[in-house]
């Protein structure tokens, strides 16, 4: 009885600390909700809005770009006349990063 009681024990204790290194395991995530890819902006302001998970720093064509503690983020520029590659990168505080990109026309 006592064996599969410390059996028990083990076990929920590997369950456990696999579910509080699941963010140091996995990695950043990011997820860019706006633009969408090759859209038009006739106006040239174009509104960037995302989540970046589990991410220390987040830089959009190498600036940073400010997120909340939830991973969420948003901003407003301006593109002049012509196409645009938006590069986005999610690096988490042990140097991995994610990259995720856009195309955007201005016409």
């Amino acid at each position: 009885m006592l064996k599969y009681l410390i059996g028990a024990v083990l076990v929920i204790c590997v369950v456990y600390g696999g579910i509080e290194a699941w963010p140091l395991i996995a990695g950043p995530s990011l997820v860019i909700t706006a633009p969408a890819d090759n859209a038009a902006f006739p106006d040239g302001i174009v509104s960037v809005a995302g989540k970046a998970a589990r991410a220390a720093e987040l830089t959009l064509d190498g600036a940073v770009l400010l997120h909340d503690q939830d991973g969420t983020f948003s901003s407003t520029l301006t593109f002049p006349h012509g196409s645009s590659i938006l590069t986005f990168v999610a690096t988490d505080r042990f140097g991995r990063s994610v990259t995720a990109t856009r195309t955007i026309f201005v016409p």
